[in-house]
Protein backbone atom coordinates (compact mmCIF):
# COMPACT_ATOMS: atom_id res chain seq x y z
CA UNK A 1 0.00 0.00 0.00
CA UNK A 2 1.65 3.23 -1.21
CA UNK A 3 1.75 5.53 2.15
CA UNK A 4 -0.05 8.62 2.15
CA UNK A 5 1.50 12.10 2.67
CA UNK A 6 0.28 14.97 4.68
CA UNK A 7 -0.54 18.20 2.49
CA UNK A 8 1.12 21.27 3.73
CA UNK A 9 -0.25 22.01 7.54
CA UNK A 10 -3.88 20.25 6.47
CA UNK A 11 -5.48 17.40 8.11
CA UNK A 12 -5.62 16.15 4.49
CA UNK A 13 -3.27 12.93 3.50
CA UNK A 14 -2.95 12.37 -0.01
CA UNK A 15 -1.51 9.94 -2.72
CA UNK A 16 1.51 10.60 -4.12
CA UNK A 17 0.32 10.98 -7.20
CA UNK A 18 -2.63 13.45 -8.20
CA UNK A 19 -5.09 12.24 -11.04
CA UNK A 20 -5.69 15.26 -13.67
CA UNK A 21 -9.44 15.26 -14.21
CA UNK A 22 -8.78 18.02 -17.42
CA UNK A 23 -9.26 15.48 -19.56
CA UNK A 24 -12.82 14.49 -18.20
CA UNK A 25 -15.91 14.90 -20.31
CA UNK A 26 -13.47 16.23 -23.20
CA UNK A 27 -11.07 13.62 -24.44
CA UNK A 28 -12.30 10.89 -22.58
CA UNK A 29 -16.29 10.41 -22.51
CA UNK A 30 -17.53 9.74 -19.16
CA UNK A 31 -17.05 5.50 -19.55
CA UNK A 32 -13.64 6.12 -20.33
CA UNK A 33 -13.70 9.07 -17.78
CA UNK A 34 -15.20 6.08 -14.71
CA UNK A 35 -13.32 3.07 -15.61
CA UNK A 36 -10.08 5.74 -15.33
CA UNK A 37 -11.23 6.71 -11.88
CA UNK A 38 -12.30 3.33 -10.47
CA UNK A 39 -8.38 1.90 -11.39
CA UNK A 40 -6.94 4.88 -10.12
CA UNK A 41 -9.10 4.56 -6.73
CA UNK A 42 -8.47 0.93 -6.78
CA UNK A 43 -4.63 1.14 -6.79
CA UNK A 44 -5.27 3.25 -2.99
CA UNK A 45 -5.58 6.65 -5.20
CA UNK A 46 -7.43 9.24 -3.12
CA UNK A 47 -6.52 12.49 -4.66
CA UNK A 48 -8.78 14.10 -8.08
CA UNK A 49 -8.04 17.29 -9.37
CA UNK A 50 -10.06 19.42 -11.65
CA UNK A 51 -10.89 23.22 -12.31
CA UNK A 52 -14.52 24.82 -12.37
CA UNK A 53 -13.48 25.68 -16.23
CA UNK A 54 -12.51 21.94 -17.65
CA UNK A 55 -13.24 21.68 -20.54
CA UNK A 56 -14.88 25.23 -21.74
CA UNK A 57 -12.42 25.17 -24.62
CA UNK A 58 -13.39 22.51 -26.43
CA UNK A 59 -16.49 22.80 -29.50
CA UNK A 60 -19.69 23.29 -27.72
CA UNK A 61 -18.68 22.86 -24.28
CA UNK A 62 -19.15 25.42 -21.40
CA UNK A 63 -16.92 24.89 -18.71
CA UNK A 64 -17.75 22.36 -15.55
CA UNK A 65 -17.73 19.33 -17.89
CA UNK A 66 -14.71 17.82 -16.11
CA UNK A 67 -16.61 18.48 -12.43
CA UNK A 68 -19.97 17.02 -13.62
CA UNK A 69 -18.11 13.39 -14.68
CA UNK A 70 -16.58 13.38 -11.38
CA UNK A 71 -19.43 13.91 -9.54
CA UNK A 72 -21.40 11.76 -11.14
CA UNK A 73 -18.81 9.02 -10.71
CA UNK A 74 -18.90 9.77 -6.90
CA UNK A 75 -22.31 9.86 -6.42
CA UNK A 76 -22.52 6.12 -8.74
CA UNK A 77 -19.85 4.93 -6.19
CA UNK A 78 -20.62 6.29 -3.08
CA UNK A 79 -17.20 6.46 -2.02
CA UNK A 80 -17.34 10.42 -1.16
CA UNK A 81 -15.61 10.09 2.08
CA UNK A 82 -12.73 8.15 0.68
CA UNK A 83 -11.86 10.54 -1.99
CA UNK A 84 -10.54 13.88 -1.90
CA UNK A 85 -11.30 16.37 -4.68
CA UNK A 86 -9.23 19.53 -5.12
CA UNK A 87 -11.50 22.18 -7.66
CA UNK A 88 -10.52 25.83 -9.08
CA UNK A 89 -11.84 28.69 -9.32
CA UNK A 90 -11.69 31.88 -11.26
CA UNK A 91 -11.31 30.86 -14.85
CA UNK A 92 -14.61 29.78 -15.47
CA UNK A 93 -16.11 31.51 -18.57
CA UNK A 94 -18.61 33.07 -16.32
CA UNK A 95 -17.35 33.10 -13.43
CA UNK A 96 -13.51 35.09 -13.92
CA UNK A 97 -11.52 36.61 -11.30
CA UNK A 98 -11.38 36.37 -7.45
CA UNK A 99 -13.52 39.44 -6.23
CA UNK A 100 -15.51 37.88 -3.52
CA UNK A 101 -18.71 37.96 -4.79
CA UNK A 102 -17.26 35.49 -7.46
CA UNK A 103 -15.31 33.09 -5.54
CA UNK A 104 -18.84 32.46 -3.59
CA UNK A 105 -21.03 31.69 -6.59
CA UNK A 106 -18.15 30.06 -8.27
CA UNK A 107 -18.10 27.61 -5.73
CA UNK A 108 -21.62 27.05 -5.18
CA UNK A 109 -21.58 26.03 -9.06
CA UNK A 110 -18.72 23.90 -8.35
CA UNK A 111 -20.67 21.72 -5.55
CA UNK A 112 -23.61 21.28 -7.32
CA UNK A 113 -21.40 19.52 -10.58
CA UNK A 114 -19.35 17.85 -8.17
CA UNK A 115 -22.79 16.71 -6.56
CA UNK A 116 -20.98 17.20 -2.58
CA UNK A 117 -21.19 19.54 -0.02
CA UNK A 118 -18.04 20.17 0.28
CA UNK A 119 -14.97 20.33 -1.44
CA UNK A 120 -11.34 19.15 0.20
CA UNK A 121 -9.40 21.42 -1.25
CA UNK A 122 -9.94 24.59 -3.45
CA UNK A 123 -7.68 26.73 -5.44
CA UNK A 124 -7.31 30.42 -6.72
CA UNK A 125 -7.03 29.03 -10.52
CA UNK A 126 -4.87 32.31 -11.82
CA UNK A 127 -4.11 35.08 -9.61
CA UNK A 128 -6.16 38.44 -9.73
CA UNK A 129 -3.82 41.39 -9.28
CA UNK A 130 -6.68 43.80 -9.11
CA UNK A 131 -8.30 42.53 -6.12
CA UNK A 132 -6.26 42.68 -2.73
CA UNK A 133 -4.87 39.52 -1.39
CA UNK A 134 -7.04 40.14 1.97
CA UNK A 135 -10.42 40.20 -0.62
CA UNK A 136 -9.49 36.95 -1.76
CA UNK A 137 -8.32 35.53 1.55
CA UNK A 138 -11.18 36.77 3.76
CA UNK A 139 -13.71 35.03 1.32
CA UNK A 140 -11.97 31.61 0.93
CA UNK A 141 -11.95 31.85 4.91
CA UNK A 142 -15.99 32.22 5.23
CA UNK A 143 -16.28 29.12 2.28
CA UNK A 144 -13.87 27.28 5.28
CA UNK A 145 -16.06 28.29 8.25
CA UNK A 146 -19.19 27.28 6.41
CA UNK A 147 -17.75 24.00 6.19
CA UNK A 148 -18.10 24.13 2.29
CA UNK A 149 -14.08 24.06 1.96
CA UNK A 150 -11.81 22.42 3.91
CA UNK A 151 -8.39 23.61 2.92
CA UNK A 152 -7.00 26.34 0.45
CA UNK A 153 -4.50 26.48 -1.97
CA UNK A 154 -3.12 28.99 -5.01
CA UNK A 155 -2.26 28.16 -8.47
CA UNK A 156 -0.20 30.61 -10.67
CA UNK A 157 0.89 33.27 -8.68
CA UNK A 158 3.92 35.19 -7.47
CA UNK A 159 5.83 34.66 -4.78
CA UNK A 160 5.12 37.82 -4.14
CA UNK A 161 1.41 37.46 -3.54
CA UNK A 162 1.68 34.40 -2.00
CA UNK A 163 4.17 35.59 0.91
CA UNK A 164 1.28 39.03 1.35
CA UNK A 165 -1.51 36.34 1.29
CA UNK A 166 0.32 34.12 3.81
CA UNK A 167 1.13 37.44 5.94
CA UNK A 168 -2.40 38.42 5.90
CA UNK A 169 -4.29 34.70 7.14
CA UNK A 170 -1.24 34.59 9.77
CA UNK A 171 -1.82 38.11 11.17
CA UNK A 172 -5.37 38.25 10.78
CA UNK A 173 -5.95 34.07 11.81
CA UNK A 174 -7.89 33.17 8.60
CA UNK A 175 -7.64 30.12 6.74
CA UNK A 176 -4.23 29.56 4.77
CA UNK A 177 -2.98 28.62 1.89
CA UNK A 178 -1.48 24.91 2.06
CA UNK A 179 -0.97 23.75 -0.87
CA UNK A 180 0.39 25.10 -4.62
CA UNK A 181 -0.38 24.11 -7.80
CA UNK A 182 2.65 25.23 -10.09
CA UNK A 183 3.91 24.21 -13.33
CA UNK A 184 7.03 21.79 -12.82
CA UNK A 185 8.90 19.47 -14.41
CA UNK A 186 11.86 18.35 -15.77
CA UNK A 187 11.78 20.15 -19.02
CA UNK A 188 10.28 23.60 -17.10
CA UNK A 189 12.10 23.88 -13.70
CA UNK A 190 12.47 27.81 -13.72
CA UNK A 191 8.56 28.11 -13.28
CA UNK A 192 8.70 26.89 -10.05
CA UNK A 193 12.56 27.08 -8.63
CA UNK A 194 13.95 30.13 -6.94
CA UNK A 195 11.92 32.66 -5.27
CA UNK A 196 8.35 30.84 -5.68
CA UNK A 197 9.47 27.29 -4.30
CA UNK A 198 11.58 29.02 -1.31
CA UNK A 199 8.20 30.84 -0.63
CA UNK A 200 6.81 27.66 0.00
CA UNK A 201 9.59 26.10 1.70
CA UNK A 202 9.55 28.53 4.34
CA UNK A 203 5.74 28.60 4.78
CA UNK A 204 5.68 24.78 5.08
CA UNK A 205 3.26 24.81 2.04
CA UNK A 206 3.01 21.45 -0.68
CA UNK A 207 3.50 21.51 -3.80
CA UNK A 208 1.43 19.63 -6.24
CA UNK A 209 2.65 20.53 -10.27
CA UNK A 210 0.63 20.55 -13.01
CA UNK A 211 1.70 19.65 -16.64
CA UNK A 212 4.36 17.16 -14.63
CA UNK A 213 4.81 15.17 -17.96
CA UNK A 214 5.05 18.39 -20.03
CA UNK A 215 1.89 17.82 -21.90
CA UNK A 216 3.29 14.03 -22.54
CA UNK A 217 6.73 14.92 -23.74
CA UNK A 218 7.92 13.35 -20.73
CA UNK A 219 6.14 10.12 -21.59
CA UNK A 220 9.12 9.19 -24.29
CA UNK A 221 6.23 9.38 -27.20
CA UNK A 222 7.60 12.03 -28.66
CA UNK A 223 10.63 11.37 -30.96
CA UNK A 224 12.63 13.46 -34.06
CA UNK A 225 10.13 12.25 -36.98
CA UNK A 226 7.30 10.88 -35.66
CA UNK A 227 3.98 12.06 -35.51
CA UNK A 228 1.61 11.46 -32.11
CA UNK A 229 -2.21 11.76 -32.10
CA UNK A 230 -2.98 14.45 -29.50
CA UNK A 231 -4.69 17.07 -28.95
CA UNK A 232 -1.40 18.37 -26.42
CA UNK A 233 1.06 17.08 -29.60
CA UNK A 234 2.02 20.40 -30.51
CA UNK A 235 2.45 21.89 -27.28
CA UNK A 236 4.67 18.61 -26.53
CA UNK A 237 6.92 18.53 -29.94
CA UNK A 238 7.75 21.36 -29.40
CA UNK A 239 10.51 20.45 -26.64
CA UNK A 240 12.26 18.18 -28.82
CA UNK A 241 13.69 21.38 -30.18
CA UNK A 242 15.56 22.29 -27.39
CA UNK A 243 18.75 20.87 -25.85
CA UNK A 244 17.66 20.47 -22.66
CA UNK A 245 14.54 18.47 -24.41
CA UNK A 246 17.36 16.11 -26.01
CA UNK A 247 19.62 15.73 -23.17
CA UNK A 248 16.34 15.00 -20.50
CA UNK A 249 15.12 12.13 -22.88
CA UNK A 250 18.69 10.64 -23.02
CA UNK A 251 19.10 10.18 -19.61
CA UNK A 252 15.03 8.98 -18.83
CA UNK A 253 15.60 6.91 -21.32
CA UNK A 254 19.07 5.23 -19.63
CA UNK A 255 17.41 5.20 -16.41
CA UNK A 256 14.14 3.31 -17.55
CA UNK A 257 16.17 1.28 -19.04
CA UNK A 258 18.29 0.24 -16.38
CA UNK A 259 15.23 0.04 -13.85
CA UNK A 260 13.13 -1.80 -16.49
CA UNK A 261 10.43 1.33 -15.71
CA UNK A 262 8.62 3.32 -18.30
CA UNK A 263 9.87 6.21 -18.70
CA UNK A 264 6.98 8.86 -17.53
CA UNK A 265 7.60 6.97 -14.26
CA UNK A 266 10.87 7.44 -14.14
CA UNK A 267 9.99 11.29 -15.01
CA UNK A 268 7.54 11.80 -12.15
CA UNK A 269 9.62 9.66 -9.34
CA UNK A 270 12.01 12.56 -10.29
CA UNK A 271 9.80 15.48 -9.54
CA UNK A 272 8.39 13.78 -6.34
CA UNK A 273 11.30 13.68 -5.08
CA UNK A 274 12.23 17.29 -5.75
CA UNK A 275 12.18 19.51 -2.49
CA UNK A 276 8.57 20.67 -1.44
CA UNK A 277 6.87 18.50 -3.67
CA UNK A 278 4.01 16.10 -2.48
CA UNK A 279 2.07 14.94 -5.93
CA UNK A 280 3.26 15.39 -9.14
CA UNK A 281 -0.15 15.60 -11.08
CA UNK A 282 -0.89 13.89 -14.30
CA UNK A 283 -3.69 12.69 -16.32
CA UNK A 284 -4.59 9.94 -18.00
CA UNK A 285 -7.51 9.31 -20.76
CA UNK A 286 -7.75 5.51 -20.86
CA UNK A 287 -7.06 2.72 -18.03
CA UNK A 288 -4.18 1.60 -19.60
CA UNK A 289 -2.23 4.63 -19.23
CA UNK A 290 -2.48 4.75 -15.97
CA UNK A 291 0.01 2.14 -14.86
CA UNK A 292 3.02 4.01 -15.88
CA UNK A 293 1.97 7.04 -13.78
CA UNK A 294 1.18 4.95 -10.36
CA UNK A 295 4.71 3.00 -11.05
CA UNK A 296 6.04 6.44 -10.67
CA UNK A 297 4.41 7.50 -7.05
CA UNK A 298 6.32 3.73 -6.18
CA UNK A 299 9.40 4.24 -7.67
CA UNK A 300 12.11 5.75 -5.38
CA UNK A 301 15.46 6.58 -7.92
CA UNK A 302 18.87 6.30 -6.30
CA UNK A 303 20.83 9.32 -5.46
CA UNK A 304 22.77 9.36 -8.72
CA UNK A 305 19.90 8.93 -11.01
CA UNK A 306 18.16 11.70 -9.23
CA UNK A 307 22.03 13.87 -10.14
CA UNK A 308 21.77 12.75 -13.79
CA UNK A 309 18.58 13.91 -14.31
CA UNK A 310 18.88 17.10 -12.46
CA UNK A 311 22.06 17.41 -14.45
CA UNK A 312 20.32 17.02 -17.87
CA UNK A 313 17.34 19.21 -17.25
CA UNK A 314 19.96 22.17 -15.59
Amino acid sequence: MTALRPLGSSDLNVFPLALGGNVFGWTADETASFAVLDAYAAAGGNFIDTADMYSHWAPGHKGGESETVIGNWLASRGNRSDVLVATKVGAHPRYKGLRAVTIKAGVEESLRRLRTDYIDLYYTHFDDPEVPVEEIITALDQLVKAGKVRAIGASNISAERLAASLAFSEREELARYVALQPHYNLVSRDTYEGELQDTVAAHGLSAVPYFALASGFLTGKYRPGTTVDSARAEGAGKYLESERGVKVLTALDRIAGARGAEIASVALAWLAARPTVVAPLASARTVEQLPALLAGAELKLSVEELAELTAASA
